[in-house]
């Protein structure tokens, strides 16, 4: 565990996957607002630059590993207990399954089995690992895509496991009604995964990610009740994310 930056004694932000995309745009603006971050993803290198940026704004807990790890998901638990706990958490990693994307008849199973473990039930994990340090009223934003609703070919797989994904949290926020959880679609970006899911194309008339940062930023800061959003249909909150 990294500990960079100074405290700011704002509140407080654990993202997955946050070593780039729409991971990192976030970290990006919440860290232009003073919030404490706490950063994970696989990519150590892409973490620790990403990390040493953000530090010259705010207080910066970086660390590497897989959330389907339980000894990592133990880790970062412990980084939110080390700085009193979380406000936000936004279960963002995850995989895209094999590409070019396979038909279902011909979806390697053992890769379901890993998507669905790294999309479906390690951010669960994860959130059962950091429960008792969420603080009061905190928000969940499970970032998610409509293919969780919309049988697109090639994309079973991946649907498959956001929809299983979107299920558990709609359950979760029956259930923990003092909280807000939020299931988030970002919208089409232009990322390493959606290149990787369209080999040999030209995306570049996809947004970039920070397209959809001002509605996280509405979910993060505003007084949305839990639900289902499409984060390019929301208006930028006023005053930031403060």
């Amino acid at each position: 565990m990294e500990i960079e930056g100074r405290n700011t004694g704002g509140r407080t932000a654990l993202i997955t996957g946050a070593s780039r995309g729409l991971g990192l745009a976030l970290a990006q603006a919440l860290a232009a607002q003073g919030w404490t971050l706490i950063l994970t993803a696989r990519g150590e290198k892409a973490l620790a630059a990403a990390a040493r940026h953000l530090a010259q704004r705010t207080v910066v807990v970086a660390i590497p590993g897989d959330i389907t790890d339980p000894g990592h998901r133990e880790s970062v638990a412990d980084a939110v207990r080390a700085v009193g706990g979380a406000d936000v958490v936004v279960n963002n990693a995850g995989v895209l399954g094999p590409s070019p994307l396979p038909e279902m008849l011909d979806y390697p199973i053992a890769a379901l089995e890993e998507i669905l473990r790294v999309n479906a039930v390690a951010p669960l994990a994860l959130l059962q690992a950091i429960r008792p340090a969420l603080r009061e009223g905190a928000r969940i934003l499970n970032i998610s895509s409509d293919a969780a609703g919309e049988g697109y070919p090639g994309w079973g797989g991946y649907g498959a496991s956001k929809a299983a994904f979107e299920l558990w949290t709609a359950a979760l926020a029956a259930e923990r009604p003092e909280w807000r959880v939020y299931r988030v679609d970002p919208g089409d970006m232009r990322t390493e995964m959606h290149q990787a899911a369209f080999p040999g194309e030209d995306i570049s008339d996809r947004p970039l990610p920070e397209a959809s940062v001002p509605g996280l930023l509405r979910l993060v800061a505003g007084d949305l009740p839990s639900g289902r959003y499409r984060v390019r249909d929301l208006p930028a909150p006023e005053g930031g994310a403060e």
